[in-house]
């Protein structure tokens, strides 16, 4: 299978080394929204990657917003959220409304306004809490912004008519499993598949992540 990587807010797209390496025998194909200008992430995506053939494509956290529309872009079979937001489908509305109307529904109090990108030790204590020491060393040289106003400005579009897997991180300090859990079967139809790990299981626990994503079952 091919895999696209779709990195979140605060990590490059080298964040996804760790799953690449478990995901033996496939593609992958991370990309970089910051390889361009935006706000059309989904050509930008395109122009990164081959001529696939009905791809998987994985997107971590906040890229969520940009999701339905990359996989449109690129014929994907499935579409996978990994402790990624879902938009408001049958609402329309943009992450940003949504925050408006209640930030800490999605949030933890605690996340709200950190930049782990720019102090190691909040990227520890959020972000790579998880992960050994040696780990965490590593994930901070992934860390980087981004920040595009299209992420916060993006009006939900119609539910995706592509299949969808979804992976939440029980141990998330960022966004609150719960709401994700919600979000799954309320916005997506599906029942969601649970791991023990924080925000970025694609580098705490990347094997127990790349069997989830090849084998869970879509919606």
């Amino acid at each position: 299978m091919d895999f696209v990587l779709v990195h979140g807010t605060t990590q490059g797209p080298d964040g996804w080394a760790p799953l690449e390496r478990e995901l033996t025998g496939h593609r992958t194909h991370p990309v970089d929204l910051l390889d361009g200008d935006g706000p059309d992430y989904p050509a930008l995506v395109r122009r990164q990657v081959p001529e696939l053939r009905r791809p998987v494509v994985v997107a971590h956290s906040g890229a969520g917003v940009l999701l339905p529309a990359i996989g449109e872009a690129l014929g994907a079979s499935r579409l996978v959220w990994v402790g990624a937001y879902i938009p408001d489908f049958a609402g329309g509305r943009s992450l940003a409304e949504e925050v408006a109307a209640g930030a800490t529904e999605l949030f933890h109090r605690e996340w709200i306004g950190v930049d782990p990108t720019r102090d190691p030790a909040l990227a520890d204590r959020f972000l790579f809490h998880d992960c050994d020491e040696r780990t965490r060393a590593w994930a901070h040289g992934t860390l980087r912004l981004f920040a595009a106003p299209e992420l916060l400005t993006r009006p939900a579009g119609p539910a995706p008519s592509i299949p969808s897997t979804v992976v939440v991180p029980t141990a998330d300090r960022t966004l609150r499993p719960g709401w994700m859990a919600r979000a799954a079967r309320e916005r997506l139809g599906l029942e969601p598949l649970g791991i023990d790990a924080g925000h970025c299981p694609h580098v705490s626990r990347p094997a127990e992540l790349a069997r989830l994503i090849v084998g869970g079952r879509p919606g």
